[in-house]
C-alpha cells in the first residue's frame, strides 16, 4: 500500500498519521483501533514477541489457550479489512522528533534502509527477559521455566513446583504461587537476606526453603522441566519453576529520545499512555505495571483513543 500524505494547515506533511512501533499484542491492538478512526498508520514489525516460546496466551478473553503466532495472525488479518493501516516488516534504528512530527529511519530485513514521517509514534516495544545464567533456564523457558502464575498457574495447578530468585521477591511470588498447589519450594539465591519474618510466612504456608545454590535444570527435549539440581543434596523433582526475570526495554529509542524511565527502567506513561516527549506515546509491556497479552491489548487500545483524541484537536483548532 502506498504511503498517504497527512496533510495539516501550518503543518509539514507527513506520510503517516501514526507510526506503531512493534506488532505485538499492543501495537496490533491500537492499530485496530487507530484504522476504525480513519487515520493513516504505519505497524513496523521488528520481529517475534516476547512471549513466543510460550504454547499458549492465557486468560485472553475469547482466546484464552491460543498460541502466540497464531493470535498475532488473527489480529494482522483482522487489520486487513482497514485500507489506511499498513504492516511492513522493519525495524526502527533511528527515531527523530523534527519539529511538530517525526522522522524513523528503517531497516528491512533484507539490510535495506528508508525514512518514513508521522505525525505521531506509539512504541510498543516490548521488553527482553534476562534470565539466570544457569544450564537449562534458556532451554525451558517458556514452558517449564515460568514467569506468570496468573499466565500458567492453572495449566500446573496441584502439582509440584518451585519458585526461584533473590530473597526480596522469591518469598511474595512463592506464596502468590500456593494459590495453585499445596507443594511449592522456594529456592533462594541468596538465603541470608531471607529474614524471620519472611520465613515464617512460608512456613506458615507450607512452603519450605532450599538454601543450597541451584546449579542446573534438568528437563526433556519437549520443554518439560524434570529437576531442580543442587550444589549440593538431593535433585528436587518438580513440574514447573516460577522466576522473576530481571528486564530490559527490547528497543533504546525511548531513552535516545530521552524518555523519563522508572527505577524499573520502564517507559514513563501518563493516564492518556503519552511519555514524556510530545506526541510520544508508549504502550505495553514496556511500560510500568502488570505484564498480560490483554492488558497489553488494552492499553495500545487507549493510547490509539488518546492519540486519536489529540490529532483530531489539532486538526480542529479553537
Amino acid at each position: 500500500m502506498p504511503s498517504a500524505r497527512c496533510s495539516v494547515p501550518g503543518r509539514v506533511p507527513t506520510d503517516f498519521d501514526v507510526a506503531v512501533v512493534g506488532a505485538g499484542s499492543a501495537g496490533l491492538s491500537a492499530a485496530l483501533v487507530l484504522g476504525r478512526c480513519l487515520r493513516w498508520v504505519l505497524v513496523l514489525d521488528g520481529g517475534p514477541p516476547r512471549n513466543a516460546p510460550s504454547p499458549a496466551v492465557q486468560a485472553f478473553f475469547t482466546r484464552d489457550g491460543t498460541p502466540p503466532a497464531k493470535l498475532l495472525n488473527l489480529g494482522r488479518a483482522e487489520l486487513q479489512a482497514y485500507q489506511s493501516v499498513e504492516i511492513k516488516e522493519a525495524k526502527v534504528v533511528s527515531l527523530a522528533r523534527c519539529g511538530k512530527h517525526f522522522e524513523l529511519t528503517l531497516e528491512a530485513p533484507t539490510g535495506h534502509r528508508s525514512t518514513r514521517t508521522a505525525r505521531k509514534v506509539l512504541l510498543a516495544t516490548g521488553v527482553e527477559d534476562e534470565l539466570p545464567p544457569l544450564p537449562g533456564m534458556r532451554e525451558l523457558w517458556g514452558s517449564g521455566v515460568l514467569h506468570c502464575p496468573y499466565c500458567h498457574g492453572w495449566e500446573y495447578r496441584d502439582q509440584p513446583l518451585a519458585v526461584y530468585g533473590r530473597a526480596k521477591l522469591v518469598t511474595g511470588l512463592a506464596l502468590l504461587v500456593s494459590r495453585w498447589s499445596t507443594d511449592v519450594v522456594a529456592c533462594v539465591e541468596d538465603p541470608g537476606n531471607l529474614t524471620q519474618n519472611a520465613r515464617r510466612r512460608l512456613r506458615r504456608q507450607g512452603i519450605a526453603v532450599r538454601e543450597e545454590p541451584l546449579v542446573s535444570l534438568e528437563g526433556t527435549a519437549s520443554g518439560e522441566l524434570r529437576h531442580l539440581v543442587f550444589e549440593s543434596g538431593e535433585p528436587l523433582a518438580r513440574k514447573a519453576l516460577f522466576i522473576h526475570a530481571h528486564q530490559h526495554q527490547r528497543s533504546a529509542l525511548a531513552e535516545e529520545m530521552g524518555c523519563r524511565l522508572n527505577a524499573k527502567g520502564a517507559v514513563w506513561v501518563s493516564k492518556q499512555q503519552q511519555t514524556t516527549v510530545p506526541g510520544l506515546y508508549a504502550a505495553g509491556d514496556n511500560t510500568p505495571g502488570t505484564q498480560q497479552a490483554l492488558l497489553a491489548a488494552a492499553e495500545g487500545s487507549a493510547a490509539a483513543i488518546s492519540i486519536n483524541e489529540t490529532l483530531t484537536r489539532e486538526e480542529c483548532p479553537r
